[in-house]
This record gives C-alpha cells, sequence and structure tokens, in this order.
C-alpha cells in the first residue's frame, strides 16, 4: 500500500499545500467526515487525525466525505508517480465508469495482466478491493450530480452506475447517512439545459499556453477556442448507446479548477465525459515535477500541460492528415472529414455543426471517399485501417493501454510511421515520454539536421519530453507570430 507519512501529511493539511491535493485524504475522528488536504475548514486536532491514500479507504474506515471541500473534486493521481502503476491505471479506469456495463475480467484485460493479479496489486496499493472502490467512485459521481445538477434521481442513479434506484438509495444511506433527497435539498444548482461541473488542477496551470495549442490546431465546425474558452462537440457510445451534445471548458484560476459546461445529451455518461475532458487538459499533471525537470525550458512559461485527447482515433487522424503538411492544410482537410463523415450536432454554440466522425464510421468508407477531401491515397487507407483496428477492438488509442503493444500495432500499419506513432502516443495515450522523432519544426527550432542529433539533444528531458516538445513547439509558434 502506498505509504503515508502522517506528520507530512498533517503539515501539508495545515499549509493547505495544494501539491497534495488528490494524493491523500484526511479522516477526522471527532467529526465522523474525511477530507481534501486543501478544505478550508477549522484545522482539526493531529491526534484525531488518520490519513488513507484514496477516498474508498477513507470511506472504508467509516468516514463520510465532507461537504464543504468535496473530494469527489480532487485532482486524480499521476500515473508515472507511483510504483504501481497498474493499479493506479485501473483506478483511474474505473473513475472514469469502465465499469459501468463491464465486469472486472475487461477491466483486467483493458490493463493488460490477469484478473486475479489484478486484485492483488489493487488491494495492496489501495487498501480497498476494487469492487469497494468502484461502490466508492459511483457514489461520489452520484453526489456531485445530486449537488451540482438538478438530473432526477432515477437519472442520477444511472449515470452513476447503480443498477437500480434501489440499491442506490440503499447504498447511499448506509455509506453517507443520509437521504439522496436530503441533499438534493441543499442543492443550488439552476435548473438548465446544461450541467456544469469542476475539475480541479495541481497548479499552475498554463491555461493560456495550451489555449494557444488548440486554437492552432483547431477544426472548424468540430472545434472553438476563444479568448478565454474551449469548446466542442462530442460523439461516443455509452451503454449501447450512441451520444452526441457540445462541451464548454473555461478556467477559474483563483479556485484552481477548470468549469465545464455540458450539453443536457451528454448527462448520462458524465463520468465519462469528465473523464476524457481530464485526459484533454492533462489536469492529471503533477507541474512541481515535471518543471524542475525542464529547467530553463519551461522557467518562462510554468504549468505547461501537454494536450490530449476527447478520443484517441481522431488524434489518430490528426496525425495521419498531418504528416509532412503544413498545419493549416492539415485543418481544411480534417474539416472535409468532419464535415463529411462526422455526426450532426445541433442547437450547439460558436458555429459547431458535427462531431468528428467515429472509427466505426471512418471503418465502413472506400479509400476513394477520404481521397475527395484532399488526401492523398497511402493516407487516406492508413486512415481506414487504424478506424478498422480501433472498432474492431484490436487497437484501444486511450491512456493507460498497454503502451508498447499499441505501438507496436500501429507501427505495422501501412503509412503510420514513427512521427505518427510517437504523435499518437502523447496526445491519445498520455505517454508523457513520447517523443515525435524528425519532426521539422523542432529540427529547425533547435538547429539540427540528423534525427539522431535531435533524439540525443531530446533524451535529456526524459521522462518528460513529451512536455518538453510542447514548449518547443510553443517557442517556435510564438517566434513566427
Amino acid at each position: 500500500m502506498n505509504t503515508l507519512d502522517p506528520l507530512v501529511c498533517y503539515t501539508a493539511f495545515v499549509a493547505r499545500d495544494r501539491r497534495f491535493d488528490g494524493w491523500f485524504f484526511m479522516g477526522v475522528a471527532s467529526t465522523g467526515i474525511y477530507c481534501r488536504p486543501i478544505c478550508p475548514a477549522r484545522t482539526p486536532l493531529a491526534k484525531n487525525c488518520s490519513f488513507y491514500s484514496s477516498a474508498a479507504a477513507a470511506e472504508r474506515a467509516g468516514f463520510r466525505p465532507c461537504l464543504r471541500c468535496r473530494p469527489e473534486l480532487a485532482p486524480g493521481h499521476g500515473v508515472l508517480d507511483l510504483s504501481s502503476g497498474l493499479a493506479q491505471a485501473a483506478a483511474r479506469l474505473i473513475e472514469e465508469g469502465f465499469l459501468n456495463g463491464r465486469n472486472l475480467a475487461a477491466l483486467a484485460d483493458r490493463v493488460g495482466i490477469t484478473t486475479r493479479h489484478l486484485r492483488r496489486i489493487f488491494e495492496a496499493e489501495f487498501g480497498v478491493s476494487m469492487t469497494e472502490y468502484t461502490q466508492t467512485q459511483r457514489l461520489l459521481i452520484a453526489k456531485r450530480l445530486l449537488t451540482d445538477t438538478q438530473m432526477p434521481i432515477t437519472e442520477v442513479a444511472l449515470a452513476a452506475g447503480f443498477g437500480s434506484v434501489r440499491r442506490f438509495n440503499g447504498l447511499f444511506l448506509s455509506q453517507y447517512g443520509l437521504n439522496p433527497l436530503r441533499l438534493r435539498k441543499t442543492s443550488s444548482a439552476p435548473s438548465s439545459d446544461t450541467l456544469r461541473f469542476e475539475l480541479s488542477y495541481r497548479p499552475p496551470f498554463a491555461w493560456h499556453g495550451v489555449l494557444a495549442f488548440l486554437a492552432h490546431r483547431q477544426v472548424r465546425g468540430v472545434e472553438h477556442v476563444g479568448d478565454d474558452i474551449y469548446a466542442r462537440s462530442i460523439a461516443f457510445e455509452h451503454a449501447g448507446r450512441q451520444l452526441a451534445g457540445w462541451i464548454r471548458v473555461e478556467h477559474a484560476p483563483l479556485r484552481h479548477a477548470l468549469e465545464v459546461t455540458v450539453s443536457a445529451s451528454l448527462q448520462s455518461a458524465i463520468a465519462q465525459l469528465l473523464g476524457r475532458v481530464r485526459r484533454l487538459f492533462d489536469t492529471h499533471c503533477r507541474p512541481e515535477l515535471v518543471d524542475a525537470h525542464l529547467g530553463a525550458l519551461a522557467a518562462d512559461f510554468p504549468g505547461m500541460r501537454v494536450p490530449g485527447a476527447v478520443d484517441g482515433f481522431e488524434v489518430a487522424v490528426r496525425a495521419i492528415v498531418g504528416q509532412q503538411i503544413s498545419v493549416a492544410n492539415a485543418r481544411v482537410v480534417l474539416g472535409r472529414i468532419a464535415e463529411r463523415f462526422g455526426s450532426p450536432i445541433v442547437d450547439a454554440p460558436f458555429g459547431l455543426r458535427s462531431a468528428f466522425p467515429t472509427a466505426e464510421a471512418i471503418a465502413q468508407l472506400e479509400a476513394e471517399d477520404l481521397i475527395t477531401t484532399g488526401l492523398i491515397r497511402i493516407r487516406a487507407e492508413a486512415i481506414i485501417a487504424v478506424a478498422q483496428e480501433v472498432a474492431s477492438g484490436r487497437i484501444a488509442l486511450e491512456p493507460l493501454v498497454p503502451l508498447e503493444d499499441t505501438l507496436a500495432a500501429l507501427r505495422r500499419i501501412r503509412g503510420v510511421g514513427e512521427w505518427t506513432v510517437q504523435y499518437i502516443a502523447m496526445r491519445a495515450l498520455g505517454w508523457p515520454n513520447a517523443f515525435p522523432e524528425g519532426d521539422a519544426v523542432l529540427k529547425k527550432h533547435l538547429g539540427f539536421t540528423v534525427t539522431a542529433a535531435l533524439n540525443e539533444h531530446a533524451s535529456q528531458w526524459a521522462p518528460w519530453r513529451a512536455y518538453a516538445t510542447v514548449h518547443l513547439w510553443r517557442q517556435h509558434e510564438a517566434a513566427k507570430s
């Protein structure tokens, strides 16, 4: 189990140190509740405090979540910062609702190990079973929906992953000591056609740097980037249904959080959706570790993230389309692909018209269909091949998949080179040490003509080469403007 030093944890709580937010939770014996390290409540006596590496462990010990600091809002662990990365991978998938409609065997297969081994390492890491952890996460997402929305209780129960309202009510009452309706009465969320949520992060967060990255690559009709807003359409499958809608993300720097507005059409998949937004904005990052390692490269722009993806297949298409052409030309082609083969989005703001096509949709096309958008044949065939692999389930382009197996599968596809593989690893798989070998911009910016020399130079930034890449691209784009 992840060992926690009570003195360090208590000191972090007294200091309200945000660097520890999400890394431990504090149970207070005198109140029976557990809190995040940043809770604004009055500091309890040290003798009344105990510390836990997860919300599930705190609840197992008999504590209820604090209504002020709201443990369900805490950012997650960074996978590379703990020795048991597989257990952490499983935990994040559970938090994103992976087990809603799937069993533990599917989760173990997704992580790449046997169910028995996953059970063992998971309990060793968190001190609770995966079943207990899953129950806690479902209760916490339900608590968030009860507090932040006016969704009916039945829909809250289903969206949180409970099979029935009766089971939800019983667990909520036994675990938290109150009926869900009682908590709903305390909610100040307005009735609306949209839902609003907060996603916490560890500061600093280079919000305008992330927006600039996304703005440079935005696809018309799919994305909109304003001075302080990112919005996009989105479509994905949930519980056997195809959902489509839109999101808007804004920055709340004083609360160290992102404000996410979601169209009501996506409310049944909130856990999955918020997980995708976390990936896109890399909220699991620990910037103090990354920036310290990158040194001068990050000194003038601390807290820069590696923008991820709401859909890994979309990033793969972006990478293939962008091979050896300018970003501006790639955006034109991607816009045509989205408009011709994507799902239409209705009543969306900012001119959002269509969601980027799914792998299942592209897998049914012929190469000639994509060639009409401006692609050459080898790239059209590569996109369809990737789509078929993803649609069949042979490849998953998401964070926390078995990395080497996934990269090897991509390399076997004709027309997918190493730059493309590394770009997909960087943004779709969330691999922090990915590096786009041979990147023309990096060569020009750093003064190299040979790829081997560029790779050797970049080795100094391992294991955070993806973050170094984003900084270098940012510097190059700033120099041009």
